[in-house]
């Protein structure tokens, strides 16, 4: 792989690992809120008006931020039927043409996600529940995310087809012939 893609393929994936690792800490919010509301609604048969939604509106970024994170370490996902069925080969074919799909999937709902967010923020959105906290700070990680998802899969395409030994899934140590 040239040095300027590799380099380029470790930054983005160094920059969406730091992501998701700092995302996961989102868990010890969740977690401790989610036990509220349970604790509340069934010890002191007192629900909380604010605890679920709070625990969905956390839960909402983390989901978002870990994409990127999960595309790279392969746990979307796949159709594993075909990658058993099929050698190396045909599995780099695949990447290849699976990689611009995504980035074409992510600049298409950026589309729609960049003045969704923005709408959203410039109205002060809230959720109109009882609560009704503001929603729109959840919204700007959605085209957040897309970015760095986009990102993520340009990356790949990119060591995929500059590194023909980087073929993933089963047999991937199958000698690779395009």
């Amino acid at each position: 792989m040239p040095t300027p893609v590799k380099i380029l393929y470790d930054a983005v994936t160094a920059l969406n690992r730091f992501i998701f690792q700092a995302a996961s800490l989102l868990m010890f919010l969740i977690v401790p809120v989610m036990l509220f509301a349970v604790v509340s609604r069934y010890v002191f048969n007192s629900p909380s008006t604010w605890a679920m939604e709070l625990a969905t509106l956390i839960f909402g970024p983390y989901f978002l931020l870990a994409g990127p994170n999960l595309l790279h370490e392969r746990g979307h996902v796949s159709l594993d039927l075909v990658q058993h069925a099929v050698g190396a080969g045909a599995r780099r074919v695949l990447e290849i043409i699976n990689y611009p799909i995504i980035i074409a999937f992510c600049v298409i709902l950026l589309f729609y996600a960049v003045p969704f967010a923005w709408q959203a923020f410039e109205y002060g959105e809230t959720s109109y529940s009882s609560w009704n906290p503001p929603i729109w700070p959840v919204k700007l990680f959605i085209p957040v995310a897309l970015v760095l998802l986009g990102l993520q899969a340009a990356v790949e395409w990119l060591r995929v087809l500059f590194d023909p030994t980087a073929v993933t899934g089963p047999h991937a140590d199958d000698e690779v012939a395009i």
